[in-house]
């Protein structure tokens, strides 16, 4: 079974709220990250365990993610599965001392076809994760989403 495994990180001055609430207001992703087209929840209320979103990006397919694990103003962990490759997106905030915040968010894809998938996307992906974190920067400096 193959693993893939790509990384992205960036600092905001913004604190740890700002930036968990620009992270976890899933929908306003594409408003600034050009790695979204479309990204619309399946259910209300806050972001929690079993929420689920369809996500659309340039160049891949339309895919539903389930977040499987959120600690608060700290990380969610959502998944996603395909033929032969579950992938996981990790995204996690941590409060630096001197008030800034580390962003770092993960792809990880698992599977039997892990390692074509990840050699087919995986330039894709990297650039998809350093928009991202780009983008959640700006989002947390403006005051969240």
């Amino acid at each position: 079974m193959g693993t893939a495994v790509m990384r992205a990180t960036a600092t905001t001055t913004a604190d740890v709220t700002n930036a968990w609430s620009a992270l976890t207001d899933v929908g306003s992703w594409p408003r600034w990250t050009p790695s979204m087209t479309m990204v619309t929840r399946l259910d209300d209320g806050p972001l929690r365990v079993g929420s689920r979103a369809r996500v659309k990006q340039p160049g891949l397919p339309m895919l539903t993610w389930q977040v499987d694990e959120l600690r608060d103003r700290e990380a969610f962990t959502w998944s996603t599965s395909s033929p032969g490759v579950r992938t996981t997106g990790v995204h996690r905030l941590a409060a630096n001392p001197d008030g800034t915040t580390q962003i770092t968010l993960e792809i990880e894809q698992r599977g039997p076809l892990a390692g074509m998938v990840g050699a087919l996307l995986g330039r894709r992906t990297r650039k998809y994760l350093g928009l991202e974190a780009a983008g959640l920067k700006a989002a947390s400096e403006a005051g969240g989403a």
